[in-house]
């Protein structure tokens, strides 16, 4: 396992100089023009000239109506917001990294007060049962996606992927994970419909289907098309999405069957079991598909990097990369390293220069 971790990989028509990457991580950093600060910008690319492989962008949202769940998050769909990411993709690829722009929409999750129509949407109308804790209040009760909402909703997708595209980005996400909008879809937990998006596991994951298929078109056949999944969720993070494993795979044998090129899966741990099995969820989906995997989830070390490269691809760290600009090297040598807390990494929400 010490060879592969720092061994190339073929990920569709790119050859990765190792098997790390910096993952997606939530920002708050736009200005009014849903551009995010320089310093958030030069993370990447400082991330990508230390050693790492695969660079994600923060999840940026995808239209200006309904789609934002945060205050300052970022777009790019204006010819303003492509420009000023070219600079960025191209230091990537000039540092021999891959640089993927991930995408989202925040559903049911999203803040009416930061949104541009002021307004919610979710496959049903049911609202989290905890509170937003940016605001201390309930969240809002969404409305019920009418099929005009939901092809508006695609579309915008489709728009932030021609975005990356001119943008000079080699690869786009699509972001089914941690309880937004395509996961609403996807679990029954949230997901209460009764016509053709809910109900079997087939009409739940219309949605996500739709997407994939609007999104593949416009997005050129030699550059990357992922999809992250995830069984918890931003808000009431003790429920499992999915019923139980049997669903779970269904879902990603369906994924299996789309033009995409990898699967992203997100835990919190790489190495707790799911479903009441005796296997962790890279496993599990390891045995549904033969695409590639990414895990992230307490990856800190060597020695956790390269188990999670027993049943994984790629590995995708969050907390550990984003407060230690020498990871990789760190992670190569074997040195010893801290296993950071989620409020250490709050400096990812502040207005302080990321490390």
């Amino acid at each position: 396992m010490e060879h592969t971790l720092f061994s190339p990989f073929q990920l569709g028509s790119y050859t990765l100089r190792n098997r790390i990457g910096v993952a997606p991580m939530t920002r708050m950093s736009s200005r009014a023009d849903s551009v995010p600060r320089q310093d958030v910008l030069d993370f990447l690319v400082r991330r990508a000239e230390k050693g790492a492989a695969l660079v994600y962008t923060e999840a940026i949202v995808t239209d200006y109506e309904s789609a934002q769940g945060y205050p300052g998050q970022a777009r790019l769909t204006t010819q303003r917001q492509i420009e000023a990411w070219k600079p960025v993709t191209d230091a990537i690829r000039r540092a021999g990294a891959v640089s993927v722009m991930q995408m989202f929409h925040c559903g049911r999750m999203a803040w009416p007060e930061v949104n541009p129509a002021g307004r919610v949407i979710a496959p049903s109308p049911s609202a989290p049962k905890q509170d937003n804790p940016l605001t201390g209040q309930p969240y809002s009760v969404p409305d019920e996606m009418t099929q005009f909402d939901i092809k508006h909703v695609i579309n915008g997708f489709a728009e932030t992927a021609k975005g990356a595209v001119e943008a000079g980005f080699d690869g786009i996400e699509i972001h089914g994970a941690h309880g937004y909008l395509i996961s609403q879809f996807l679990s029954s937990y949230s997901n209460q419909r009764t016509d053709a998006y809910g109900g079997s596991v087939e009409n739940r994951y219309r949605f996500a289907h739709e997407v994939i298929q609007a999104v593949r078109p416009v997005v050129p056949e030699d550059r990357l098309l992922t999809f992250r999944i995830s069984n918890w969720g931003v808000a009431d993070m003790a429920v499992s999405l999915f019923n139980d494993r049997d669903e779970y795979q269904e879902v990603i044998r369906r994924l299996s069957g789309e033009p995409i090129d990898a699967i992203s899966v997100s835990t919190y741990d790489y190495a707790e079991k799911a479903f009441g099995t005796d296997r962790n969820m890279a496993r599990l989906t390891r045995e549904a598909t033969p695409l590639s995997l990414m895990i992230c989830g307490r990856i800190y070390d060597r020695r956790s990097a390269e188990e999670a490269l027993q049943d994984a691809d790629i590995v995708l760290s969050a907390k550990s990369i984003l407060l230690n600009p020498d990871w990789v090297a760190d992670v190569r040598t074997g040195s010893a390293l801290p296993l950071y807390r989620s409020e250490e990494a709050n400096v990812a929400y502040t207005p302080e220069p990321l490390p």
